[in-house]
């Protein structure tokens, strides 16, 4: 992987402790495209077998969060990404290594015009959850907001 962007993988890994801990492996970063991955482990099982639908969710949650550092970096001096909610929806048992692909679900220039003209953008992220198969086992929207720092 080499890209403008590799730099957030290592962003993502200081700032979030868990994205080092859990071993998440960044092989695709784009300013509104990230894809992630993680080993299957056998200590973060579910009953079935399969990933438990916390790493699978964490995974997702950590590919939307690196597309939304990508995409507003230049924002960053004055607003703090945070996230307002989460959907989630468990398609198919995973089984094996999972990848999640996150896709920015607006324009950069929208969010950007919502924030110069004193609102707080809110924007989705759409994640795909996929096993060592490629089955698509989740599908999950981050929906992310910029708070400005000085509310």
């Amino acid at each position: 992987m080499t890209s403008e962007f590799d730099w957030v993988a290592d962003a993502m890994n200081k700032t979030v402790p868990w994205v080092s801990t859990a071993g998440i492996e960044f092989s695709e970063l784009e300013r509104q495209r990230v894809v992630c991955s993680l080993r299957d482990v056998a200590e973060q099982r579910n009953h079935v077998g399969g990933p438990h639908a916390a790493v699978m969710f964490g995974l997702a949650e950590t590919a939307s969060g690196a597309v939304t550092l990508a995409a507003f970096t230049p924002l960053l001096d004055r607003a703090t990404p945070l996230v307002t909610r989460s959907e989630i929806a468990y398609r198919k048992l995973a089984l094996g290594d999972l990848t999640a692909e996150a896709v920015l679900g607006r324009e950069i220039d929208e969010v950007r015009a919502e924030l110069d003209g004193g609102t707080r953008p809110e924007f989705p992220v759409h994640c795909t959850i996929r096993d060592g198969e490629h089955n698509t086992t989740g599908e999950m929207t981050v929906y992310w907001t910029l708070r400005p720092n000085d509310s």
